[in-house]
C-alpha cells in the first residue's frame, strides 16, 4: 500500500507540473481504449527502415486508458511512435505544434487514430488512409489488366494512369497548402526527382545519351534536406545516403571520395546530423573497402579528412588503431609506387641443384638482390606466398600452368616472394618449386621484414598488380581474376590514349 500511494503523489507532482511547462515543452495526452495500468513508451524513429527507435519518454495509462507525455524540453521534430504492450504500436509526428492529444482503439489501430489539435497529424493519417486505398485499386486493376483483352487493357491503362496522376496531383496539392510543416517536409523528402528526357536535335537524334543520369546524380537532394535533423528522426535517411554513394555515384574510388565531399557539404551544422553521417558514411565505406579492389582509397580519405577530426566523441583506443590501420594502408593505395622492396632472387639454377645437393637445399646465402625498379615490364605481379599454406599451395601451381601462360604475352611479368624464414622454410620452398616446376618467373625472398606492414598483407596469397612505372594498379585480386584485371587496364590504357 506504501508503494502504491508513493507512486500516486509522484504522478500527481508531474500532473500538476504539466500544466506549469506544458507550453515550453512537450505535452501529449493519450487515450488507448481496451488498455489500461499498462507503461506505454513515446520513441523516435532513427534513420533505418528497420525499426530502429530512440526511447524520449515513458508514462503508465490509468485505469480509463489515459495518459500524458510531458516534458519542459520540446522533442526534436520527426516521426515518433507510441509503443504498446504486445508489440502494438502507432506513429505520430512531431513538428512545432507539441501540445495535442490522440485516441486510438487496441482493437484496430490501423483505422481508429485520432488527433485533436494537431493538424499535421490529421493530414499524415488522412495521407496514409488515401494511398492504402489508391494502392487496393491499383493492386485490382494490375489484376485485371492481367487477364483482359487488348481493348480492356487499354481501358485498364488509363484507369491506371489516371490514378497515379489523382495521387501525385494530391501529393502536390498537400506539399503546397501545407508548407514549412515537418508533414510537408516529408512528404516532399518522399519524392523521386522528375527526370526531364533525353534531349535531342531537330532531326529527333539524342545529343547527350548521359544526360538522364547526370541530372539524377545532380539533383538528387533536391526534395530532401540533408541538413534537417527532423528527416533524420525518420525511417528512410540512411536509405537515402546510401542509394546516393552506391547507385548515383559512380562506383570508382576518386569518385565516392567526391560525393562524400558532397555529402559533407549538405549537411549544415545540427551535431546530431553530423554524428550520424560521419559514423553512417565511415561504416559504409570500411564496409566496401573489405568487400572491393581499390575501396580502402575513398575510406582512408574520408578517415583523415572528416572522421578522426570531427568524431570526437569517438572512443580514444578506437580511434588510436584506426590511425595505425591507416598508417599501414596508405603505403599501398592503388594509383601510388609500390614501396620499395629489396629481394634476393634465386636463380634456376640454385633450385635444381638443390634437388641432390642437401646443403644448398637449406642454404640462406644466397641470390642475387634486386628491386621491384629492376623488374622491366609493361606489367609486373607481386604474389607474397607460404609454403606451408594449403591455399597457397593450390593457387601457385594454378597460377603457374594456367594463368601464367595467358597473360605472359602481354608483357607481364610475375614476382614470386616466398615469405618464410629460416633453413627448414628454405628447404620446403626449394622442394615445392620443384616439385611444381616454377622455373619461368621470379623466385624471392624479401631481404627486409617490415614489407608486411608495408603492403599490408593479413593473409596469403596477396597478390598486387603493378604498372611499368611500378604504380599499384590493383591489389587482393584472386588468380583466377588476374587475366580479366590484366585485360581491362590495357583497354583501359587504349581508351586513355586514344582519347589524348
Amino acid at each position: 500500500m506504501k508503494q502504491h500511494k508513493l507512486f500516486s503523489i509522484i504522478l500527481l507532482i508531474s500532473c500538476l507540473s504539466v500544466t506549469a511547462y506544458a507550453k515550453s515543452g512537450y505535452e501529449i495526452k493519450i487515450k488507448v481504449s481496451g488498455l489500461k495500468d499498462s507503461t506505454v513508451v513515446l520513441a523516435h524513429y532513427f534513420a533505418k527502415e528497420s525499426l530502429t527507435f530512440i526511447k524520449d519518454d515513458s508514462t503508465k495509462l490509468n485505469k480509463k486508458g489515459e495518459a500524458i507525455f510531458a516534458n519542459t524540453k520540446p522533442l526534436t521534430g520527426g516521426m515518433y511512435i507510441v509503443i504498446l504492450p504486445q508489440k502494438k504500436y502507432f506513429d505520430l509526428f512531431i513538428g512545432n505544434n507539441q501540445q495535442f492529444s490522440v485516441e486510438a482503439d487496441t482493437a484496430d489501430l490501423v483505422r481508429s487514430v485520432k488527433f485533436k489539435g494537431s493538424e499535421e497529424n490529421t493530414l499524415f493519417y488522412n495521407y496514409r488512409n488515401l494511398i492504402t486505398g489508391k494502392t487496393k485499386e491499383m493492386k485490382h486493376l494490375n489484376e485485371q489488366f492481367a487477364s483482359a483483352n487488348a481493348a480492356q487493357k487499354d481501358s485498364i491503362t488509363k484507369a491506371r494512369n489516371s490514378l497515379n496522376t489523382e495521387v501525385k496531383n494530391y501529393i502536390r496539392q498537400s506539399i503546397d497548402q501545407n508548407k514549412g510543416t515537418f508533414f510537408a517536409i516529408w512528404l516532399q523528402a518522399l519524392q523521386e526527382v522528375e527526370i526531364p528526357p533525353l534531349p535531342r536535335d531537330a532531326k529527333g537524334n539524342i545529343t547527350d545519351p548521359n544526360f538522364q543520369y547526370k541530372y539524377w546524380h545532380q539533383h538528387f537532394f533536391d526534395n530532401f534536406d540533408l541538413s534537417d535533423v527532423k528527416l533524420l528522426h525518420t525511417p528512410f535517411y540512411e536509405r537515402k545516403v546510401i542509394d546516393y554513394l552506391d547507385k548515383a555515384a559512380i562506383q570508382h574510388p576518386d569518385s565516392i571520395q567526391k560525393e562524400t565531399d558532397r555529402l559533407m557539404s549538405m549537411i549544415g551544422s545540427n551535431d546530431e546530423v553530423r554524428r550520424y553521417m560521419l559514423g553512417t558514411i565511415y561504416n559504409h565505406l570500411a564496409e566496401k573497402a573489405n568487400q572491393y579492389v581499390g575501396m580502402d582509397s575513398p575510406f582512408v580519405y574520408f578517415a583523415e579528412k572528416y572522421y578522426l577530426p570531427q568524431a570526437t566523441w569517438a572512443d580514444q583506443k578506437f580511434r588510436d588503431n584506426l590511425q595505425k590501420d591507416i598508417a599501414k594502408i596508405k603505403p599501398n593505395l592503388i594509383g601510388k609506387e609500390a614501396p620499395n622492396l629489396p629481394l634476393a632472387e634465386i636463380p634456376v639454377e640454385h633450385f635444381i641443384t638443390s634437388k641432390t645437393d642437401t646443403i644448398a637445399r637449406k642454404s640462406l646465402q644466397i641470390g642475387r638482390m634486386m628491386k621491384l625498379q629492376d623488374v622491366r615490364a609493361k606489367f609486373t605481379v607481386l604474389v607474397f606466398w607460404e609454403v606451408d599454406c594449403g591455399h597457397c599451395q593450390k593457387e601457385m601451381p594454378l597460377l603457374y600452368d594456367s594463368i601464367y601462360p595467358i597473360i605472359k604475352n602481354k608483357d607481364v611479368k610475375i614476382v614470386a616472394i616466398h615469405m618464410l624464414t629460416g633453413a627448414d622454410a628454405k628447404a620446403k620452398w626449394v622442394d615445392f618449386v620443384n616439385d611444381h616446376k616454377l622455373y619461368d618467373w621470379i623466385n624471392a625472398t624479401p631481404l627486409e621484414y617490415a614489407y608486411k606492414d608495408t603492403y599490408n598483407i593479413i593473409s596469403t596469397p596477396t597478390v598486387y598488380l603493378l604498372d611499368e612505372n611500378k604504380r599499384i594498379l590493383s591489389k587482393r585480386i584472386g588468380i583466377k581474376q588476374l587475366p580479366e584485371v590484366i585485360e581491362n587496364e590495357i583497354k583501359r590504357q587504349q581508351a586513355q590514349q586514344s582519347s589524348h
